[in-house]
């Protein structure tokens, strides 16, 4: 059967959750605000004058420039200069939305625009801050510098500059929510679980895994969100091990579908929840049933732990116990922080050996609780569990709602 462009577009009556529920107020004015306070404070904190940020993600944290961030990620072209006194100036951007003070046109800081010529470029960007720090009337000479390339570090230190890592200040700043980030959050989570609903009405014998992540993909553009950082579907004989991205695989009758959104959704906000359904109809095996269990009992158990002031170490020794044969298995972490993507903390199981860094929870951080089941027998079934929650002063409020699979607690 063909349709036509009314009936698989215009008469969409479901995709738009605007249309179902009401935006929520922000306040960008404020948040803005807040974005640029908790990056100035890091800058003071490292006794900087100047952060130049190319991460794409940062560059949204800071002036809400969301243009071309996956171009961004892989053939970097715009960059921002940060001062801790002064105005936010933003070089090689395609368009002016953004909250940065002013637009410049810029150095080249890639092959892609600069060619073998890319060390001049650097000494002559290396120039621009010289000229920058002189123009915002500082002598402080130390400036954080976020993902660049070598030769642009060493036409700093050449022009006599002090260059800190800028990553450790960027990525900081970001630890904590502010109230209006949470608002934006909750939109962007509600979104994602909008797909999912239409995910789980979709999910029948003979659909492709591709097409039900098309689904996700699809509630996720029409709302005016991002991408997704992988295609992260699989079912039946797929589903274990995890971290296997969707395919052309047709679906069959009592397989499991697990799938995890790692969704950068309207506002730049991520909603990274992971869910795993039975295909109808039929009922589940009991082997099903026991695994689902287990990832569900993981994450609740995880979750339960966390709360403000207890560190990474004190909760990785009292995480949930994993059953042997799910542990070669098992999630790289049972959880990790989310903001406008994957973010800091990141912690592994403990059967992995100690943390790699400690740290503490603290109130207004938002963190991400993950569970992957799937023996290593070879057996094919695999549950995959991601929780989203916010870290309050009495432990958590869980941001993500979508239910758990009923069929396969009862």
């Amino acid at each position: 059967m063909r349709y036509s462009p009314d009936q698989l577009v215009m008469q969409d009556d479901w995709s738009d959750l605007s249309r179902i529920r009401p935006l929520p107020e922000i306040d960008w004015p404020a948040l803005d605000r807040y974005l640029k306070a908790r990056l100035r404070e890091e800058l003071s904190k490292a006794g900087a004058a100047l952060m130049i940020l190319v991460n794409p993600v940062s560059i949204r944290y800071a002036v809400n420039y969301a243009g071309y961030q996956l171009f961004q990620a892989h053939i970097p072209t715009f960059y921002l200069f940060l001062p801790a006194e002064g105005p936010l100036v933003l070089f090689n951007t395609y368009g002016k939305d953004s909250t940065a003070d002013e637009v410049r046109q810029g150095r080249p800081n890639s092959f892609f625009d600069g060619g073998f010529d890319l060390a001049e470029h650097a000494r002559l960007l290396a120039d621009d801050v010289v000229t920058f720090l002189s123009e915002i009337g500082t002598d402080n000479r130390r400036v954080a510098v976020e993902y660049v390339n070598p030769s642009l570090t060493q036409a700093l230190l050449q022009r006599g500059l002090d260059v800190i890592d800028g990553v450790a200040l960027s990525e900081a700043a970001r630890f904590v929510k502010g109230p209006e980030e949470i608002a934006c959050m909750r939109w962007s989570i509600a979104v994602a679980e909008h797909g999912i609903a239409k995910v789980k009405e979709a999910l029948t014998p003979g659909v492709s895994e591709l097409q039900l992540w098309g689904l996700l993909n699809y509630a996720n553009l029409v709302n005016n969100g991002g991408w997704h950082d992988g295609r992260m579907l699989a079912s039946g004989p797929r589903i274990n091990p995890w971290l296997q991205e969707a395919s052309p695989r047709r679906i069959e009758r009592g397989d499991l579908v697990g799938f995890d959104t790692d969704m950068i959704g309207p506002w730049g906000y991520f909603a990274d929840i992971s869910r795993t359904l039975l295909c109808s109809p039929g009922k589940p095996t009991k082997r099903q049933k026991e695994v689902y269990r287990l990832a569900v009992e993981e994450v609740e158990h995880n979750v339960s732990l966390i709360r403000p002031g207890l560190t990474f170490s004190e909760i990785q020794a009292q995480a949930f116990e994993v059953p042997e044969e799910f542990q070669a298995h098992a999630y790289p972490c049972i959880l990790h922080g989310v903001g406008l993507c994957d973010e800091y903390p990141y912690l592994r199981p403990p059967f992995r050996g100690a943390p790699v860094y400690d740290g503490m929870f603290e109130e207004g951080m938002t963190i991400c609780v993950e569970s992957f089941m799937g023996s290593d027998t070879g057996e094919p079934v695999g549950v995959k569990i991601e929780q989203q929650v916010l870290v309050t002063t009495e432990g958590v409020e869980r941001l993500s709602m979508y239910p758990y699979e009923e069929i396969l607690l009862d």
